[in-house]
């Protein structure tokens, strides 16, 4: 288990609490288990129903338990990128070292050095970024240790989010009985996830993390997060047209909205899409009703994105990405992409376990937290490992002590069992 790292990984969205365990193996990701929680306590900018956020978490870090046979004890949080705020500076410190070569600890002496910046007292420090190292004149994105130098300078952005929801959020964690290790802007996440920052070195990219009751837009431009904005337009507000005039579940009308809407064809099915009872009698959505129902506000989000984007357009080349749950709707990226006349793409995470475009962030908060991991030196895992290892070696034995228990003999046992 030495050369395995496992972490837990909690999003806190407006309609849900996600929470994903996985490992590095090596180089290699791999998803343990994902927990999905529906929670109403939450909305982009506050915590409405602590209790609500609570119990959800606790739910998801208990039946991550029951699966895994250990329990969840420390998370990577995410939290919304609600009121972010971005100081750039460059932090510079002497090389003190007899060899004068730069170690980790010259790097974290610059990292302390920014982090005194006054940020202001409605702001929460969340992020502390380092971007670019600057040795003997020489700039570099990778980091410098071991390398000969008498100073250091580093371009550090600091990314600040809305003090009370960021408090409010970790509290919540802790009260479910978790421990922080880190935390990162969800929409941070998501760009990790899509390796969006490596497109955005020489071109601006529009992440557009649409999620229930909102959509924030995520501007990356020279490979680093720059600023935030948050609309109140979502998945579910174009859902709560079905809401309105069919009496759907809010639920199930966001379900048909990403998966039974295909937006932007010419011409549309008259074949049921969806079938419920209600007063007695059956009812029916062919495509085409469906369509036509949501059409205004799918035409209204739009026109909200085409305002917001459009001073980023003229200022260059764009690319525009789609994801959060509105990642999962079919053909909304074409719509957008006639408005904006730039490229738009949906990004759906391709990770085995995880191909849920509502996961990216979650699932970009691992590439996160282990890219700091040489700055920091953590070396903690989120779950009770001797718990984990105990778990495992158990079905391991067991496995072992009976060879024979393979699909053949269990369509034996089957077969003399209705003989009998």
């Amino acid at each position: 288990m030495s050369d395995k790292q496992i972490f837990a990984s909690l999003e806190i969205s407006d309609h849900e609490v996600r929470l994903i365990v996985g490992e590095f193996f090596n180089t290699r990701f791999n998803i343990i288990k994902v927990e999905r929680i529906p929670c109403g306590g939450m909305s982009y900018d506050q915590v409405a129903d602590p209790g609500a956020v609570i119990d959800a978490i606790h739910k998801a870090a208990d039946d991550a338990r029951k699966m895994i046979g250990a329990k969840v004890e420390r998370v990577i949080l995410g939290i919304p990128s609600y009121n972010m705020r971005r100081y750039s500076l460059k932090s510079t410190v002497q090389i003190d070292g007899i060899d004068g070569e730069i170690t980790v600890n010259d790097i974290r002496r610059a990292i302390d050095k920014a982090q005194s910046v006054e940020i202001g007292k409605s702001y929460a420090l969340i992020q502390t970024v380092c971007v670019k190292y600057t040795v003997n004149g020489i700039t570099s994105r990778r980091i410098p240790i071991g390398e000969k130098a008498s100073e250091l300078t580093v371009e550090i952005d600091l990314l600040c989010a809305d003090r009370k929801l960021a408090f409010d959020l970790v509290g919540c964690v802790e009260q479910s009985g978790l421990q922080v290790m880190d935390i990162f802007l969800d929409v941070y996440g998501a760009a990790k996830e899509a390796a969006l920052f490596e497109q955005a070195v020489d071109q601006n990219v529009i992440i557009l993390k649409m999620e229930r009751e909102s959509t924030t837009l995520g501007l990356l431009s020279r490979g680093r997060l720059t600023s935030c904005i948050i609309d109140p337009e979502g998945v579910g507000t174009i859902a709560g047209a079905l809401v309105d005039q069919y009496g759907l579940n809010s639920a199930d009308a966001a379900e048909l909205v990403k998966y039974s809407a295909r937006l932007g064809e010419k011409v549309y099915s008259a074949n049921p899409v969806y079938i419920w009872q209600a007063e007695g009698e059956a009812r029916k959505i062919t495509e085409q009703q469906l369509v036509e129902c949501i059409q205004p506000k799918v035409d209204a989000w739009t026109d909200s994105m085409s305002k917001l984007c459009a001073p980023i357009l003229q200022a260059g080349k764009t690319a525009v990405i789609i994801t959060g749950e509105g990642g999962e709707m079919q053909g909304l990226n074409d719509l957008l992409k006639r408005q904006l006349k730039c490229e738009v793409r949906n990004y759906i995470p391709e990770t085995l376990g995880g191909r849920n475009a509502g996961l990216t962030a979650c699932l970009g908060l691992f590439y996160a937290y282990k890219d700091k991991l040489p700055i920091t030196g953590y070396t903690d895992n989120s779950l009770d490992m001797d718990a984990f290892i105990k778990s495992v070696s158990y079905r391991e034995a067991r496995a072992a002590g009976n060879p024979e228990d393979t699909i053949t003999k269990k369509l034996k046992g089957i077969l003399f069992d209705t003989k009998k």
